[in-house]
């Protein structure tokens, strides 16, 4: 896979990628291909001109991804932790449904669709779909009934066994990320979904959701918390006070995660977003800048390594980890 590497420089503990705002995309963000390596691992993205799934392997050509949609409206794709299949929502009509696809290629499945019966209190405007370690079930954001509040909810990949994980909420929750033995998912959470100013563990079996602060001049988790493969630490991408979103890591302990840390500096103009665990000590991210096309980087915590992935490109997911 072709790759852009930029130069290292630390400030304390911080990863400076700043001087990759300047890095061209390497191709012009125009439609994929069929993919030149079969997909076993890697990023699935979509493209904001025409809204279709890609998926690149690591060891493909990110200038060839291989497309799997075609009618565009795809939103939020999500890797099973197999790496056989994608779960995305789909727009269509001012009404959402989750879809799956395999990697492979071939015929999208529809998993649920809203306002569907199984839902009592009505479910539309699904949001960031992610499986479950077994691959059994997903985790999804939806809108219940008239309320102005997101809610959680589990349906199992066959469609059966729909259930609200945050019954009865007064507040709205974010894109979930599961923790390794499936137990519970952890999501931003507060007063709206550009509110998200709190960290909830949500157990899958009904019991007590807890809440962890923000910390580190985070004011908000501006789109995904990402549970790290091993279960030990968080990463999110936090808007901060100052102005501008970067990407935070903090220690996960049980249900409580602890003091944020930013490992990201981005320069003047840039947004970093959608983080996704690529490894023990590796994130995927996007970057964004002054209007260009945004980009997939991958930054090493551990050697400070920073290239670029995969061009023009957003709302990434890794896997299988």
């Amino acid at each position: 896979m072709t790759t852009m590497t930029g130069k290292r420089r630390f400030l304390g503990a911080v990863l400076a990628v700043g001087m990759l705002g300047g890095c061209e995309p390497l191709d012009d963000g125009g439609g994929g291909g069929i993919g030149d390596v079969p997909f076993t691992r890697g990023f699935a993205f979509v493209r904001e001109d025409d809204r279709n799934v890609f998926v690149v392997d690591d060891s493909g050509d990110a200038n060839s991804p291989q497309r799997l949609t075609s009618v565009g409206g795809a939103y939020w794709p999500s890797v099973s932790r197999d790496g056989r299949s994608v779960v995305f929502v789909q727009r269509s009509g001012g009404s959402t449904s989750l879809l799956t696809v395999p990697t492979s290629g071939g015929t999208t499945s529809t998993l649920f669709r809203a306002n569907d019966s199984a839902c009592a209190r009505g479910c539309s405007n699904f949001r960031t779909p992610t499986f479950s370690p077994d691959g059994r079930s997903v985790v999804f954001v939806f809108s219940p009934g008239n309320s102005s509040q997101t809610a959680l909810a589990r349906i199992n990949t066959d469609g059966s066994g729909f259930q609200e994980l945050t019954p009865n909420n007064v507040i709205a929750y974010g894109a979930p990320s599961f923790v390794p033995n499936g137990s519970a998912v952890l999501a931003g959470a507060g007063s709206g979904l550009n509110q998200l100013d709190q960290l909830a563990h949500v157990p899958l079996n009904g019991g007590t959701i807890t809440y962890s602060s923000l910390s580190a001049g985070v004011q908000f988790v501006e789109n995904r918390v990402a549970v790290s493969p091993n279960g030990s630490q968080v990463a999110l991408d936090g808007r901060l006070s100052s102005g501008g979103t970067r990407i935070f890591v903090g220690q996960l302990s049980g249900s409580n995660v602890g003091a944020l840390q930013r490992v990201t500096s981005g320069g003047a103009g840039s947004e970093e977003s959608w983080p996704s665990w690529t490894g023990a000590s590796q994130l995927g991210f996007l970057i964004s800048a002054g209007g260009s096309d945004p980009g997939i980087y991958r930054a090493n915590l551990s050697s400070g390594a920073v290239s670029l992935a995969v061009p023009s490109a957003t709302e990434p997911s890794y896997g299988p980890i």
